[in-house]
């Protein structure tokens, strides 16, 4: 690995989904977060990446809501102050598409997850940095990060799904 890279946080999102009373999908993003990727010269398909956010940092545009995710009922912000992710393995699936496969950490609790990288390319900009962006997509269930609150309405309809529906457009920094 001989290309350091890091996140651009101006042109970077983190984002989510969540099925609400399961008939829409409800958005967030965390704020605060930091990423690098190791490579073999520019090729990502040998890249090794690590990702943190910071739990305080979620959004949801609703400050009740955000309260309730940072709580002990969700992600309990106060013990367990961020998300990790760190990069077993890369494969390329296509020309620009890559499967990363890692270790996510969330409260405490680390599991497998596989995302899936749509690779823009290579580009440089304005001010004379070598960026490459991506976009990535993957599906974590909450329960299994121990994200366990529920609710159900007088309905019977789920309050909050179990399945989180992360995307995240990235750009990179060669350093």
């Amino acid at each position: 690995m001989d290309t350091k890279w890091t996140i651009d946080g101006m042109h970077s999102e983190i984002g989510f989904k969540v099925r609400h009373m399961m008939i829409s999908n409800l958005s967030g993003n965390f704020g605060q977060f930091a990423a690098e990727a190791a490579t073999t010269g520019d090729d990502f398909s040998t890249a090794n990446f690590k990702f943190n956010a910071a739990i305080d940092s979620i959004n949801t545009g609703v400050a009740d809501r955000d309260g309730h995710l940072k709580s002990a009922e969700f992600f309990d912000a106060a013990t367990h102050p961020e998300m990790t992710f760190q990069s077993t393995s890369v494969k390329k699936i296509h020309e620009n598409e890559l499967e990363i496969s890692g270790d996510m950490s969330i409260k405490g609790v680390v599991k497998p997850i596989v995302l899936k990288a749509d690779f823009a390319g290579i580009a440089v900009d304005p001010y004379g940095q070598t960026k490459a962006g991506m976009s990535l997509t993957g599906k974590i269930k909450r329960s299994d990060f121990g994200l366990t609150w529920s609710a159900v309405t007088e309905a019977g309809n789920i309050v909050v799904g179990d399945e989180i529906n992360l995307n995240c457009e990235v750009q990179l920094i060669k350093q």
